[in-house]
């Protein structure tokens, strides 16, 4: 695995990519083209890219004429039946654009915490990664209950670039990076690039998601921990900034991977 910089973002080996649900769904549905575009373009370049997208209860929503996120888990898995059976079409249909053809591989927790499952999805996403195929990752939801639950997408997409060992983990929100409090609060001053370890003291980081998902600066940061521990780079992003983000520009927020660890030789012995 390499250790990446902001600016070796371009040339990066294995990337995994997360969306969050508000930013695919609903009235931002039209954001999956842009998406997809920046996609291909790094997928073009020869790096192995995996997409990791929250969406199908929202997606699904308006099928079973909901108006709201449902509450209970039976109409939660539902709404993902139909929900990721459209996501995937929209993807793909995208997709379509660039000859590029989309695997889908929905995931539970329980898939990544068993020796067995988890080394059966290591190796169909190498095998899909060594076909040139886009593996779009979601959670299982429609088999999945609350106590078996990732939580988030967030967490979904850093246990997923530990398996597969990428490189930079970018995670795509409404949000556009990590601020000092809460960005619509007064004094909210963006952080570029937070160094390895830096245990953001005096940052005070909220919790609170847009309803449609999960998710919140607080499981990005988690993730982005638990990502970077392995030696992976994070970036967290607004969805429209994603071609920016993804050629290396200066936008969001950049987290070190751990430094590299340079293996231990093994003593040799020499005759004279």
């Amino acid at each position: 695995m390499t250790v990446l910089s902001r600016s070796d973002i371009p040339a990066a080996r294995r990337v995994v990519v997360k969306v969050g649900s508000s930013s695919i769904s609903g009235d931002n549905a039209g954001q999956i083209e842009p998406l997809v575009t920046a996609l291909a373009e790094m997928h073009g370049r020869g790096t192995e890219v995996i997409l990791v997208s929250s969406g199908a209860i929202a997606t699904g929503m308006p099928y079973l004429k909901l108006d709201e996120r449902p509450d209970d888990l039976a109409t939660q898995q539902a709404a993902a039946a139909v929900g990721q059976n459209v996501l995937i079409y929209r993807y793909q249909d995208s997709l379509d654009r660039y000859d590029i053809v989309a695997g889908q591989v929905l995931l539970t927790a329980g898939d990544l915490e068993h020796p067995t499952p988890r080394s059966n999805a290591k190796r169909a996403l190498h095998r899909l990664l060594g076909l040139r195929i886009l593996p779009i990752i979601n959670e299982n939801d429609t088999v999945a209950t609350h106590e078996i639950r990732f939580g988030d997408n967030d967490r979904l997409a850093s246990l997923v670039t530990q398996l597969v060992g990428a490189d930079l983990l970018v995670l795509l929100s409404d949000v556009d990076a990590l601020y000092t409090r809460p960005p619509l609060e007064p004094g909210a001053e963006r952080i570029a690039r937070v160094p390895y370890g830096d245990a953001l003291q005096g940052v005070k980081i909220g919790s609170v998601g847009t309803g449609l998902g999960t998710g919140g600066a607080t499981t990005k940061v988690a993730a982005a921990r638990l990502a970077t521990a392995a030696g992976a780079a994070v970036l967290l992003a607004a969805t429209p900034q994603v071609g920016e983000a993804l050629a290396g520009g200066h936008v969001g927020t950049f987290f070190d991977a751990a430094p590299a660890v340079a293996p231990v030789s093994s003593p040799v012995s020499s005759s004279v």
